[in-house]
């Protein structure tokens, strides 16, 4: 009978029904005192082996954040329940170190078994990346429940796309709780990482707003017809979190649609401008706009859980 007891308080334990109200910095310093170091060497070592993991992580994060809050939604795997967020087409064959998340969870269950969800440790992974490339630090906010379901169509109908002009952008952010401010800052993240040549090849033949000789560079490396997957850096010194994604804005050297629409003619103007010559003001309103996304909470009554396994519900 204990035993049956036992078993029922533990699954009672996992699951829940919370919203992302009452987050802490120190909601695991009782309960898993080793997760922030678990998941920071986590990342080193992801990092060290491959340093865009750390733009491949940050982009997961907002990528769940935007669909029914920050709750792990995008790293579960098709089920027989839902289909996953990963086959929504601003994921399918872009999002990509899953795996990162795992091994660290695996670390972390070892630690701290059935304690600390897949969106906290997505949420500290995303941070660590980002501070690994040079760029801020902060305390992250803790204390996310998993998601016991996907929204493939919340994916496609939330996400902005790299053909978003400004006002779409504004629009998408604002149904977040996101102000222009926040987007502009947020958009910066772009700083590190690389894209597709399918994502931005309209960009680099048919827009005018753009340098002829960063054109002529992109184009050689991403054909008019062909070469869809061929990478290219987002920003001049994407191994490299820096405000450089804002000077190369002011020059005319966005590589999306959706980057160069920041610095247009219209309301962002003059605040691309400000971040391309204040790092510190980037990097400031960077860490609050990502604690403010990071508070994005899941529907009201939603199920949660703390996942075993980040792939699958309990």
């Amino acid at each position: 009978m204990a035993s049956i007891i036992s078993h029922l308080f533990i699954a009672l334990s996992l699951f829940a029904f919370s919203a992302n109200a009452q987050l802490s910095p120190s909601f695991y310093a009782k309960s898993c005192p080793r997760l922030e170091g678990i998941v920071r060497s986590g990342m080193i070592k992801a990092v060290n082996r491959e340093k865009r993991l750390a733009a491949s992580i940050l982009r997961l994060f907002f990528h769940d954040c935007f669909v029914n809050g920050c709750d792990g939604s995008i790293l579960l795997d098709d089920s027989p329940a839902f289909t996953s967020e990963k086959n929504a087409f601003p994921n399918r064959n872009s999002a990509r170190g899953f795996e990162v998340i795992d091994d660290i969870k695996t670390q972390v269950e070892a630690a701290c078994k059935a304690t600390v969800s897949c969106a906290d440790i997505l949420a500290l992974a995303t941070r660590d990346g980002v501070a690994l490339l040079g760029g801020p630090s902060w305390a992250v906010p803790l204390g996310r429940k998993d998601s016991r379901t996907a929204s493939e169509s919340g994916a496609n109908s939330n996400l902005p796309g790299p053909a978003s002009d400004l006002s779409t952008l504004i629009s998408m952010f604002a149904d977040q709780g996101l102000n222009a401010r926040d987007m502009t800052a947020l958009s910066g993240g772009h700083t590190i990482g690389v894209a597709k040549c399918q994502f931005f090849r309209t960009r680099i033949y048919n827009e005018t707003n753009i340098d002829p000789a960063f054109a002529t560079q992109r184009q050689a490396n991403c054909p008019f017809s062909g070469g869809d997957t061929n990478l290219a850096p987002l920003d001049s010194t994407n191994n490299m979190f820096d405000n450089k994604y804002f000077v190369d804005l002011t020059n005319k050297r966005g590589l999306f649609h959706s980057d160069q629409v920041l610095f247009n003619g219209g309301s962002q103007d003059a605040l691309v401008r400000t971040y391309s010559t204040s790092p510190a003001t980037f990097r400031a309103d960077f860490v609050s706009a990502m604690i403010k996304m990071g508070n994005l909470g899941p529907p009201a009554g939603a199920a949660s859980e703390i996942r075993l396994n980040c792939r699958v519900v309990n």
